[in-house]
């Protein structure tokens, strides 16, 4: 395994890992007929938005696993309403008949969530990382996650949170361990988990 940052080169195969990982861990493509719409919004915006944070995980086959994070999720969130959802926004319109899962992705981009501030008070950071299934369990998420919150506390971040589907018992296992508690419910019924920092 090799580590190193990614180029918007890469920006394709941390979508396609996006996807391979998207349904709670599982392979996602079956779901979505546009296999881009996962990485629009759980891998394009964080790796465009703070290049310092993210980092690609890599073997002879290429890109296995990425991960990618902010150090404010407000200001993240200012920029994609002003720099990324725009041409999306343009990409993808409502009204178009799409399937379900399509749909509901389509809609968070013309209506993002905003994280609120009772999570981005207390844990103003956030990440995602995803690995492909034959990668993990063997430390190399624990290590990008470590490194990245040596960086998070070198940019001053007071804590950090993320969000996992309730249903992968497996990831959820995982960061708890990692000393991540529950913090929040979401209306979907997925869980924000937090962790302070520093």
């Amino acid at each position: 395994m090799r580590f190193r940052q990614p180029s918007p080169a890469d920006l394709p195969a941390l979508y396609r890992v996006c996807l391979q990982t998207g349904d709670a861990g599982s392979d996602a493509t079956a779901r979505h007929d546009d296999p881009d719409l996962l990485g629009h919004h759980w891998a394009g915006p964080q790796a465009v938005h703070d290049p310092a944070m993210r980092e690609v995980d890599e073997d002879d086959a290429g890109v296995v696993g990425y991960l990618v994070g902010v150090a404010s999720t407000s200001d993240f969130e200012e920029w994609c309403e002003g720099e990324w959802w725009p041409a999306r926004r343009e990409r993808y319109r409502l009204g178009v008949e799409r399937r379900e899962a399509d749909a509901e992705l389509v809609r968070s981009i013309h209506r993002p969530d905003r994280t609120p501030p009772t999570i981005t008070g207390p844990f103003p950071a956030h990440f995602h990382v995803n690995l492909q299934p034959r990668t993990q369990g063997q430390g190399i998420g624990r290590m990008l996650i470590e490194r990245l919150l040596e960086r998070l506390e070198q940019r001053g971040a007071t804590g950090v949170h993320l969000g996992v589907d309730a249903s992968n018992a497996r990831a959820m296992g995982f960061y708890r361990h990692l000393g991540l508690t529950e913090v929040a419910v979401e209306d979907d019924g997925g869980l924000i988990l937090g962790q302070r920092l520093g």
